[in-house]
């Protein structure tokens, strides 16, 4: 792993965007792999503008994110289709078309996990994926458990994600239990990973990812068996590294 770490917010939101422009530079085509949460806010703005000042065009690339939230609605401002176009995609010429997010609002969500992964099939691979990862080590929404899905699935989310995401709600009991994830095998899939990664309360989780054992009970940790990934952390959640 190449693992910097930023003691400027804006140098590391830069550092994020600048991987993924020389991609679009050298591969118009590429297919994204993106994320939501606070980690990647920066980095989408930097995007921005950057497109705005002419240096990037996203009109040939593809992307594909990680989950959404089941029974959101997808205007609802904090699913993750919404965050994506306030962020990104609205600011910006790709075309929203070649934009793919899960629907957690299917009526067979079995089968829209299937559909999902038959697109990123036909679709991939990722050239590129971004990542964050939760306090308790998940990527994606695949939590800690005794065993992993490789494919896109259904989740239940634990008590500690559901406390991490509340802020974003007005109360707890408005965050959704369940939510669709590509797996851990999708997201190994892809040819390059970025991970980003801010904010004291992940230092814990990005030691057990990046220093401890590779094990089920911390997805992050099977990063350390993907032979291409860059890891930007802020100095907080750089505090527990050797």
């Amino acid at each position: 792993m190449n693992i910097l770490k930023f003691t400027s917010d804006e140098d590391f939101a830069q550092t994020g965007a600048n991987l993924i422009v020389s991609l679009l530079q050298s591969n118009p085509k590429a297919v994204l792999g993106l994320a939501t949460g606070s980690s990647p806010v920066g980095v989408y703005a930097k995007l921005v503008e950057m497109h705005a000042k002419g240096i990037v065009s996203f009109a040939k690339a593809s992307s594909y994110n990680l989950d959404e939230y089941v029974g959101l609605p997808v205007d609802h401002p904090q699913s993750y289709r919404s965050f994506m176009n306030e962020h990104l995609f609205n600011h910006i010429d790709i075309d929203l078309a070649k934009t793919h997010v899960p629907n957690g609002n299917a009526a067979d969500l079995e089968a829209e996990c299937h559909a999902y992964d038959k697109l990123l099939e036909e679709g991939g691979p990722v050239d590129l994926q971004i990542l964050g990862i939760g306090s308790n080590g998940h990527i994606g929404f695949n939590e800690p458990d005794a065993s992993l899905t490789s494919g896109t699935h259904v989740v239940d989310l634990l008590p500690e994600t559901l406390e991490a995401n509340a802020r974003f709600f007005d109360s707890r009991e408005d965050v959704p239990r369940q939510a669709v994830t590509m797996g851990i095998g999708g997201i190994l899939k892809a040819r390059q990973i970025v991970l980003l990664v801010r904010g004291e309360e992940k230092a814990e989780a990005v030691k057990n990812a990046l220093e401890g054992p590779i094990t089920t009970q911390c997805p992050a940790s099977l990063l350390q068996s993907h032979p291409n990934v860059v890891v930007l952390l802020d100095e907080g959640a750089a505090k527990w590294l050797k």
